[in-house]
């Protein structure tokens, strides 16, 4: 018994001492698991479709090169339809049943938002692919995002009202999570641009006539109008500004950066000016612009593959290269080293600009990653 016992306590330490060896979160034993709930359906598929095919794209990309330090990459996704109650049940089932080791995902707001209180009790790192600036102010600390913020997206289209001598803006909204946080903002930054908001009026984002209430705007003295919203929505209420005779310049919000709009839109588009990353004019940039190259290597990627990109599957490519890059700097899989290592993603060239976080910043873009477009004959030109 006493040659037993000390052949298996020199087994067990050799097996502990094989245990102490490896990598934090066994990293060497498995893959890289990375989670996405996206709107595959509904109303706001534009924006997870092509999410998750840039995803799939570049997920196979890396694994045939090998992966990250040798480890695939596996990606588990779920369609949540736009839905808030679907958002939270799948988060829960990727964080309870699949395990993930990080979540790339929420296409809207509304479905961001309702994961975030699940997202930071199970303390797993989160980079949503949705625009309200309420994801990142106040910073929580699992949470960060990719996409321009509304609030961005307001103040770029007050500068540009105010170079053209804007005072007086009719404000229109849908009633979306993304649309009211948009409101909120505009609301909130007009006075600091000079500019006095003399309508606010709303719509539902199902309505398919805005006529109402762009004849209440009509007789206002507005010098311009503002939708803020995504989806077919601010197409309609361009297609009806257009059927008003009203002349007034119309400005969207970055919800619209993509040829869907200008394919609903139809003609009514032209003159329309808003707010969008550098990727919708990739070719008409400078050679020595910082972002070209990565813009137009995905661009090229992405079209010979699916067809026209939009801002929206780019928000997907910045997400999963800060994710990976802050796996391999972080060497683990353990899910606080991760959320730290993203945190001090610097000078991370993306689709969306150059990004820099900060645990006061969890997004990294200032003012100037976005650009000013106006849609010309069915194409985009940028303004400034």
């Amino acid at each position: 018994m006493m040659k037993v016992s000390k052949l298996f306590r020199g087994l067990l330490l050799f097996f502990l001492l094989g245990l102490f060896v490896l990598p934090s979160g066994a990293f060497a034993n498995r893959p890289i698991k990375i989670g996405s709930f996206l709107a595959l359906t509904g109303p706001a598929s534009f924006l997870g479709d092509p999410e998750l095919k840039t995803l799939k794209m570049y997920i196979e990309e890396v694994n045939a090169k090998g992966g990250i330090d040798g480890h695939k990459v596996e990606l588990i996704y779920y369609d949540t339809g736009g839905k808030a109650k679907e958002a939270k049940d799948v988060v829960k089932r990727l964080i309870k049943k699949d395990r993930v080791d990080v979540i790339i995902g929420g296409s809207t707001s509304g479905t961001t938002l309702a994961v975030i209180d699940i997202i930071e009790r199970a303390r797993i790192p989160f980079i949503s692919l949705a625009g309200s600036i309420k994801i990142i102010q106040p910073v929580k600390k699992w949470v960060f995002k990719t996409p321009h913020t509304d609030r961005m997206a307001a103040a770029k289209i007050f500068e540009d009202m105010k170079k053209r001598g804007i005072t007086k803006v009719a404000l229109i909204t849908g009633d979306g999570g993304f649309d009211k946080s948009g409101r909120a903002q505009c609301l909130d930054l007009a006075p600091k641009y000079g500019i006095q908001i003399v309508a606010d009026e709303k719509y539902s984002n199902s309505d398919t006539d805005m006529t109402t209430q762009l004849t209440k705007i009509r007789s206002t003295d507005a010098q311009a109008i503002l939708n803020f919203g995504f989806g077919k929505a601010p197409a309609i209420v361009t297609k009806n500004v257009r059927q008003l005779g009203i002349k007034l310049p119309l400005y969207q919000s970055h919800g619209v950066a993509s040829r869907k709009f200008i394919e609903l839109a139809g003609k009514a588009a032209d003159g329309v000016r808003f707010p969008a990353a550098a990727l919708l004019v990739a070719e008409k940039l400078p050679d020595n612009d910082p972002q070209k190259k990565v813009l137009m290597d995905y661009k090229t990627k992405y079209e010979a593959k699916y067809g026209p990109v939009s801002t929206f599957g780019g928000h997907a490519y910045d997400g999963l290269f800060i994710v990976l890059e802050a796996i391999d700097r972080a060497n683990s899989l353990d899910k606080a080293k991760i959320r730290d290592e993203i945190e001090r993603t610097k000078n991370f060239i993306g689709t969306g600009g150059i990004f820099n976080m900060s645990p006061t910043d969890h997004l990294g873009l200032d003012l100037s990653a976005f650009k000013m477009l106006e849609v010309k004959n069915g194409d985009w030109i940028l303004v400034d």
